[in-house]
């Protein structure tokens, strides 16, 4: 799994961003079993998978929040 950079997430549409972070909520959910169940070996991989779903929900809620004038 390959971390996007946060320049291709932006240019990516809502559509687009809410599949990806569907997917990796899967993957999330996916390496805590494999954690459980004491088959996981790279344990950086939850970094990266946390690291990736706030990037993701950060530009959604941007998206969705008008900018304040100051």
């Amino acid at each position: 799994m390959a971390k996007e950079k946060a320049s291709d997430l932006r240019a990516k549409k809502d559509e687009e961003l809410q599949g990806r972070l569907g997917d990796l909520k899967k993957m999330q959910f996916n390496l805590r079993f494999q954690k459980a169940s004491g088959q996981l070996t790279n344990t950086a991989q939850f970094g990266r998978v946390r690291q990736e779903i706030a990037q993701i929900k950060t530009i959604l809620r941007e998206r969705r929040t008008p900018v304040a004038a100051s």
